[in-house]
């Protein structure tokens, strides 16, 4: 059946067909079996223009549905433009009983995320057979687009969607399911913003070929279960459509009254129209009870609106007047200030009398103390343990802790035991893929180079093939080395960033040490779980070590994990050991550290544009403001370490092992802050995710963070996800308990970034909010009284100026403290009503008094 199969890989139907008509039921079974066993040689091949040829063939010649749905269901076949009249043709002349068992069992094997893909075929399997529809999640998804799209045989659109859900043969079937499936809005949104659907089931329902009530309870079911924000849209827009009256609001009252406590704002205000416009029907206590909650919210336009309507009845019904003043004054501690005056306002105006409390300022923060950074993990010594921490190694962006003890127990337990250990974690490592993408060529990465270090230690070929790339790394570093730092000649800064090369010095030397024996671990191994290394400690290894080498890169990188203190008693132990790394520990000891650097606030611009075609271009910030640093005079940076250019955007980013900086210089915080500001910025301007989540880490770390700490929380504090945020949030908290904290800084900062348009202010008010509810309430008030004059001062004050007078008029009450904000009087002397004006009013009330 050579011919036969040719003709199917071209996708000739005709031919197919025609072969398959002279066949008896013995051949066609046989031939059944050959099609399985080709089929599955090509799993590599996409049958998609020949997948009409294949259908007919599995129809034309397996016994049961289920043979054919397994064959027609495999990933690599794509039923989406396949013919199914041929197919129901050719399963009519073979008279075979099982087609719509075949449609449902393929209709099982739809995906929920490309529903799309095969159902219209699967769908006319099953109108074929004039079999009722499944009615399964992804099913009925390809139903919810297929609501606005159909395809007819001469390309072009179909009746309009009225017309078409009037003749659905599945619409009383899978009216139902459309309001339970989760995700199903996003189906249904895409055309015209998901309302063209809800118009047309709304139009059904006016005709009568639909339930009202069914739409109205399944519209109610499913914002009551909730979903994503974009999946809800369609059903509020149906929801407007139907627009259900006072009697029929009042018969669900109970699900509106859950929906406006805790709905997502959208739904919650969709509840509360809707309420409203029924309360005369809806039982009074139930309202009050709810309209507490609602008085909570964060939403301002929520508890406005609820705010007016319970002053609407409390003056239609003076009779119940006492009792709605009196949740008007629950809502009298509002975070937002405004809310808080109306609230009370109209709480007095309907007899409710507010008791006088004295508060007792707090004139400071009021925090846990600050917790000292957490010891190291002991090293691994376990080959079981070590192949699990491995596993961990493998996943995004793994915290530096476990690179550190990776390594570390790859070169103790590979130099011990390594038939064992290449026997545990060479599965892991194909399990994972390590290695499978990297080039060969690589060799400054840090990635690629950990990947040729973990699979050196399970393969023995492996570590043969990477010998002369490690040898290659290591000559060509020879001429960079760290010290001394003065008095000598200048060296070009590398083209790679500092990270990379003490990483791939270290991994290449690591690579080379596991062909040793009874290897006893890394100097550089960390004390401290932000990668510093305790003196002592270092000391103790040295001494253990005796005769025996010392790598280079392992002492370079223990050095950079030194606290800067000097200690001369430890460093007259270490000239003791009468080796030349003692000798290097002890100068490291004596003062001859890194030394510090010299920095400047830098703004820059986007890079050039490359050509006509540069889409990337448009997309970049206009500005940044960054840290350049640079060594003092006369020291020499062969590493770079010192060094942090102001690149335009656009060029010179950190690499993926960003999150690895502050392990490299756990003493060195502002410093690796410079480094890292790029990513931190991008984290705010570009919408990066997770760019920021390593500030936590930074702030853990020792050692001044002066500017380049400073736009990092700022910069963190307004980034785009809320993870990035909450990190941020992390990060100030950890620094103020710890007395590390500038908050004049960082409000300096974050004033200027937001006054030049670099970040979007509406975006701190949150994080800070936060801050102020963990007790960091003076730490805040700073901030924001150093910030506010640059906002003040600006042209056209940015979107979020007035919450933050607001934020400022709360902490300033709070603390007692009193802290001049320039330009605060001229804002309060333009006059007016504008909110802006409104709030500036309030914080200089609050600072006068």
């Amino acid at each position: 059946m050579t011919d036969f199969f040719r003709a199917l890989d071209r996708g000739d139907v005709t031919t197919v067909g025609s072969m398959l008509h002279t066949l008896d039921d013995p051949a066609r079974r046989a031939l059944g079996d050959e099609l399985i066993a080709h089929v599955r040689r090509r799993d590599d091949v996409s049958w998609g223009s020949t997948a009409t040829a294949l259908a007919v063939a599995a129809v034309g010649t397996l016994s049961t549905a289920t043979k054919a749905a397994a064959l027609l269901g495999r990933r690599s076949i794509m039923l989406t433009d396949a013919d199914p009249e041929l197919v129901v043709a050719t399963a009519r002349q073979r008279g075979l009983p099982w087609l719509a068992d075949l449609g449902y069992r393929l209709a099982e094997r739809l995906t929920r995320s490309r529903p799309w893909d095969g159902w219209h075929f699967v769908t006319a399997l099953l109108l074929a057979e004039k079999v009722p529809p499944p009615t399964g999640d992804a099913f009925v998804a390809g139903w919810a687009q297929s609501m606005w799209w159909q395809r007819s045989s001469d390309g072009h659109r179909q009746a309009p969607l009225l017309d078409q859900l009037r003749a659905d043969p599945f619409l009383d079937v899978l009216l139902p399911r459309l309001f339970e499936v989760d995700g199903v809005g996003i189906d249904l949104g895409f055309s015209g913003g998901g309302r063209p659907v809800p118009a047309a089931l709304a139009a059904l329902a006016v005709e009568g070929r639909l339930d009202r009530a069914v739409l109205l309870d399944g519209v109610l079911g499913r914002l009551l279960r909730g979903d994503r924000p974009g999946a809800l849209r369609p059903f509020l827009a149906l929801h407007e459509q139907l627009r259900p009256g006072p009697d029929e609001v009042a018969a669900r009252a109970s699900g509106y009254l859950r929906l406006l406590a805790d709905g997502p704002g959208p739904v919650a205000g969709v509840a509360q129209r809707a309420l409203r416009d029924a309360d005369g029907q809806v039982d009074f206590e139930s309202l009050l009870e709810t309209s507490r909650v609602v008085l909570g919210r964060p939403e301002k336009a929520l508890v406005r609106a609820q705010l007016s309507w319970l002053d609407r009845l409390a003056r239609q019904s003076p009779e119940r007047a006492a009792h709605v003043a009196e949740v008007l004054a629950s809502a009298a501690d509002h975070p937002a200030a405004d809310l808080r005056d109306r609230a009370t306002v109209l709480a007095q105006r309907h007899g409710h009398r507010l008791v006088a409390t004295v508060t007792v300022a707090v004139a400071g923060d009021d925090l846990p103390p600050a917790v000292s950074p957490a010891l190291a993990a002991p090293p691994i010594t376990e080959v079981d343990e070590l192949v699990e921490e491995v596993f961990g190694l493998l996943t995004p962006r793994s915290p530096a802790a476990t690179l550190e003890r990776v390594l570390d127990g790859l070169v103790r337990l590979t130099t011990t035991d390594r038939e064992r250990l290449g026997t545990a974690l060479l599965p892991v490592l194909r399990r994972g893929q390590v290695g499978a993408w990297d080039h060969i060529w690589s060799q400054f990465t840090v990635p690629v180079q950990l990947n040729g270090v973990l699979l050196a230690a399970a393969a023995l070929p492996e570590a043969a093939s990477r010998r002369d790339q490690w040898s290659s790394i290591l000559s060509q570093l020879l001429t960079r080395p760290l010290r001394p730092f003065r008095g000598r000649s200048a060296v070009e800064l590398p083209r790679q960033s500092a990270l990379t090369l003490v990483y791939c010095g270290r991994l290449a030397e690591i690579g080379q040490r596991l062909d040793g024996r009874d290897d006893p671990g890394l100097l550089a191994a960390p004390t401290c779980s932000t990668g510093a290394l305790d003196p002592t400690a270092l000391y103790e290894r040295l001494a253990a070590l005796g005769d025996r080498p010392v790598w280079r890169w392992d002492l370079t990188q223990a050095l950079l994990r030194l606290p800067v203190d000097v200690d001369e008693a430890l460093a007259a132990r270490a000239a003791g050991l009468g080796t030349m790394a003692g000798d290097e520990l002890a100068r490291w000891l004596r003062g001859d550290a890194l030394p510090a650097t010299v920095h400047q606030v830098v703004t820059v611009g986007r890079r050039e544009h490359r050509h006509n075609f540069d889409f990337g271009y448009e997309g970049l910030p206009v500005r940044r403001t960054l840290v350049a640093t640079s060594p003092p005079e006369g020291v020499a940076d062969p590493l770079g370490l010192l060094t942090v250019q102001a690149h335009p955007i656009g060029r010179g980013q950190p690499g993926d092992s960003s999150n690895l900086w502050p392990a490299l210089l756990p003493g060195h915080r502002g410093l690796v802050a410079a480094h890292l500001l790029p990513e931190f910025a991008g984290a705010a301007q570009e919408d990066a995710h997770e760019a920021a989540t390593i500030l936590p880490v930074l702030a853990e770390c020792a050692g001044a963070g002066g500017p380049a700490l400073d736009l990092a929380l700022a910069y963190g504090l307004s980034a785009r996800h809320e993870v990035d945020r909450v990190a941020a949030v992390d990060a100030l908290l950890m620094l103020a308990a710890a007395g590390d904290l500038d908050p004049p800084g960082v409000g300096r900062q974050l004033g200027a970034l937001a006054a030049d348009g670099q970040v979007t202010l509406t975006r701190v008010v949150t994080p800070l909010r936060d801050a102020i509810a963990a007790g960091a309430r003076l730490s805040v008030w700073r901030l924001l009284a150093a910030a506010l004059p640059q906002l003040l001062a600006a042209s056209t004050p940015p979107r979020g100026t007035p919450d933050l007078l607001a934020l400022g008029a709360e902490t300033a009450r709070a603390t007692g403290v009193r802290i001049e904000v320039p330009g605060l009087a001229d804002v309060v002397a333009r006059g007016g009503t504008t909110r802006l004006v409104t709030e500036a009013r309030r914080l200089a009330t609050v600072l006068a008094a």
